[in-house]
């Protein structure tokens, strides 16, 4: 797996686990970020839609584990299903 452009760089809070609300770097103050980290949920869920693998993310990025990456996808889940949707109409 090759790294995305940019990647957010590492910075010292204490990792307390999973993908928290709280866990906010300063660079993205209204983005969620895995703790311990700068790598935002939106960020891990966009290189799993770009087709990598839990495996490969946590390889080619210290201190994230696999419950990091399903927390992601348990955040987003959580996100969309308190989202209210209206149909648009033509």
């Amino acid at each position: 797996m090759t790294r995305a452009a940019n990647p957010p760089p590492a910075h010292a809070v204490p990792r307390t686990g999973g993908c928290q609300p709280g866990g906010r770097a300063s660079r993205w103050p209204a983005e969620p970020v895995i703790r311990g980290t700068r790598l935002s949920v939106e960020y891990i869920l966009n290189l799993l839609a770009h087709g990598c693998t839990i495996t490969e993310i946590v390889q080619e990025y210290e201190g994230i584990e696999p419950e990091d990456v399903r927390a992601c996808l348990l955040f987003a889940t959580r996100s969309l299903a308190s989202s209210v949707f209206v149909p648009l109409v033509a």
